[in-house]
């Protein structure tokens, strides 16, 4: 998870539906025509996963297209409209022998696919400021199901959406999903998935939403249930501390709670996760403390939208760039740091750095059928992440938006692991533009 997440939260509804009238109401609406926009995004992406203990790397380039159209809604009590994204990306470097599918499709000859495309488009109905849409091109983005943007193209999902925003503070969104395209797919027809067991189910249905009750205090609550695999609830409390006008304290509590259900496909799950932060902000520098610990047998589990992929449905702290900590009765400790250089006169750049460690992952009491087994019994597991994060946007001119991001990680185990160490870059360059 990046720290951007957290502070996302609050406006999840708006970026779920990835509209900037989310936030609006049918008596704001000027026309289907009119409110309608037309936005293009490239993206470059060179990926480098140095995997050791005699695993084979991982390394792709590729690039990607991007065009979403947002018409308005037609005038009248109830309005109409519609969302619409056309997707391309190419591969530019498929790593030469290395093992890849992180972006691209698999071509089912060992490789991936040189170029793909896909479409998609979702009709939407608003009454107020309450929104339902229907369609294939959904992109929801909240703890219990958050369909990642971190490749060529997001993942997105098949059904029906809600989101309300009637009372000024209060976000409301409930779903009913029933397919899945994942960011290295072009089917969108795929199953989701339990991440970390590897298992699928056709439907998941989640509710929830978050409270901004003043500047300094919101919360959110969020239910889901993966059919067949488990029911998952989340809580959320945040509360900003000012000590004066160039400082302030942030703690911030996020809980967990995952039981099976139904047929239980991933096998019997009682995890609760939780972690607590503490960050301090003195002028262009934030300090954060965080603790997180994972309470069950099984790690703690969330959304896959294809076998072996993992997205953002996990708010804990602790959750990083290749591994979350969220073992078998692990506990982790982090320590981050982020320096906004706008303070110092250069806009538009960010670093962040991170360290975390954790131990104690135990999977010795699971059952030997799990599908999680792989943990088996490993006492004192211990292993270790740190990491940087830079970060430059093009604050005016004609390249206004022109962004890099450039995100490095190290992660290191200690005896008895279940994972392998590796080192990952990323660079990630975005055009956006805006056609009308």
């Amino acid at each position: 998870m990046t720290l951007s997440k957290k502070r996302l939260l609050v406006l999840a509804i708006a970026t779920a539906t990835g509209s900037p009238l989310a936030l609006a109401s049918q008596t704001d609406s000027n026309g289907f025509i009119e409110d309608g926009r037309l936005d293009f995004l490239t993206r470059n992406l060179y990926w480098n996963h140095d995997r050791k203990n005699g695993a084979e790397d991982r390394r792709e380039w590729g690039q990607a297209f991007r065009l979403d159209y947002r018409s308005g809604y037609t005038r009248g009590t109830v309005g109409f409209g519609v969302d619409a994204s056309a997707y391309a990306a190419l591969k530019l470097d498929g790593g030469r022998g290395y093992s890849n599918a992180v972006m691209m499709p698999d071509d089912g000859k060992g490789g991936t696919e040189s170029e793909a495309s896909s479409a998609g488009a979702a009709v939407k109905m608003r009454i107020s400021a309450t929104e339902l849409k229907y369609g294939n091109n959904l992109r929801p983005y909240n703890p219990v199901f958050a369909a990642a943007d971190a490749r060529l193209v997001p993942g997105i999902a098949t059904g029906l959406h809600l989101t309300s925003n009637e009372l000024e503070g209060l976000s409301l969104e409930a779903a009913h999903l029933t397919a899945a395209k994942d960011f290295n797919s072009t089917n969108g027809d795929d199953d989701f998935h339990a991440a970390y067991a590897g298992v699928g189910t056709r439907t998941v249905n989640f509710l929830g939403g978050s409270y901004v009750v003043n500047d300094r205090f919101s919360f959110s609550l969020y239910g889901s249930e993966f059919e067949d695999i488990w029911r998952q609830y989340y809580a959320n409390a945040n509360y900003v501390y000012p000590i004066n006008e160039n400082q302030s304290l942030t703690f911030d509590f996020n809980l967990y709670k995952t039981d099976d259900e139904g047929r239980k496909l991933a096998g019997d799950i009682d995890t609760t996760a939780y972690s607590l932060a503490a960050a301090w902000s003195v002028g262009a520098h934030t300090f954060k403390l965080a603790y997180q610990k994972n309470e069950g047998d099984t790690p703690f589990d969330y959304l896959g939208l294809g076998p072996g992929t993992f997205h953002d449905s996990i708010y804990l702290a602790n959750s990083s760039q290749i591994v979350d900590f969220n073992g078998p009765n692990e506990k982790s400790w982090g320590l981050f740091y982020d320096l906004e250089l706008s303070r110092y006169g250069v806009p538009g750049l960010s670093i962040g750095a991170r360290y975390i460690k954790g131990s104690d992952v135990d999977g010795g009491k699971m059952d030997a059928m799990s599908p999680y087994n792989y943990y088996g019994d490993k006492g004192s597991e211990e292993h270790w992440e740190r990491g940087f994060d830079i970060r430059y946007a093009v604050q005016q001119g004609s390249a206004r938006g022109l962004s890099f991001r450039l995100r490095q990680a190290s992660h290191r185990i200690g005896n008895g692991a279940s994972d392998i160490s590796s080192d990952q870059v990323r660079l990630i360059v975005e055009y956006p533009y805006q056609i009308f």
